[in-house]
């Protein structure tokens, strides 16, 4: 059904709800945490795309992104306008691809080798119940870093969170990492049942903005004055806090899919 509505998709020009854009944080806000999105959700999102224009911004690779959003026949670059993986730093219009940026580049090989040095020694003397693997994972815009490892099983990851909520893991480990690196210009966000990420100042989800913003100066180019944004970690430390905060946006925050659909149908009348 999403295929079908997404080839009578309006130009970004055409859309009746003029110069508005709605940019979706992805686990938590349009899928229930590293899982696949509804069938329910999927047709919400096609009837919202009729009226306004809409984007994900998530922290996560192209490739996850695509696991939970997209099916095997289908594209998520087709589903959305705008698709904003890694905090933008890689970024899809229309489904073709804009200028991207890597974090390696920006911190350099010797900074970025002590600094992984240090999480894994910390990782390896940490205390925890289990510890599983993949405790760094190096993305094109941040490091992932994860205490119990990300192929850690959903049941796993869920217990690990009550067990970070309850003895402050993450918080304390994003302490230590500040400390030992207190100039390298690094931001840390908690978000996920079981992860944080490290990356550059100005590199959390307000990047993909530049982007929304840069829209008017594309042929048939639209400018968005106003960019809603819907986010389940809308608090401060948490991963949706600094784009729910921004001026330039219009923040909700919601505290699971259904919210958003419930929060969607009000706002645009679906």
């Amino acid at each position: 059904m999403a295929a079908a509505a997404a080839s009578v998709i309006p130009t970004l020009s055409e859309r009746p709800v003029k110069n508005t854009i709605c940019l979706f944080d992805v686990d938590g806000t349009l899928t229930p945490a590293r899982r696949s999105v509804s069938p329910d959700m999927l047709q919400l999102l096609s009837a919202l795309r009729h009226k306004v224009a809409i984007g994900f911004v998530g922290g996560s690779d192209l490739a996850k992104q695509q696991e939970q959003l997209g099916t095997q026949s289908i594209p998520v670059t087709t589903l959305f306008d705008f698709c904003f993986a890694e905090n933008g730093l890689t970024a899809y219009r229309m489904g073709a691809p804009l200028a991207s940026h890597s974090f390696i580049k920006w911190i350099g090989e010797d900074s970025y080798k002590k600094l992984v040095k240090f999480i894994l020694h910390y990782v390896a003397d940490l205390d925890i119940p289990v510890k599983r693997g993949t405790f760094v994972e190096f993305r094109n815009g941040m490091i992932n870093v994860s205490p119990i490892g990300r192929n850690a099983s959903v049941q796993e990851r869920n217990e690990y969170e009550k067990f970070d909520l309850e003895h402050k893991v993450r918080e304390k480990f994003v302490q230590a990492i500040k400390q030992e690196f207190p100039d390298l210009g690094l931001t840390y966000s908690i978000g996920g049942q079981i992860s944080f990420d490290v990356f550059p100042q100005g590199w959390d989800k307000t990047y993909c903005l530049q982007h929304v913003e840069n829209e008017k100066n594309m042929p048939d180019g639209v400018e968005y004055k106003t960019i809603h944004f819907f986010g389940d970690k809308a608090y401060q430390g948490g991963n949706d806090w600094e784009i729910y905060e921004d001026s330039r946006t219009v923040g909700h925050a919601v505290k699971n899919p259904e919210e958003t659909m419930a929060e969607l149908k009000k706002m645009f009348d679906l």
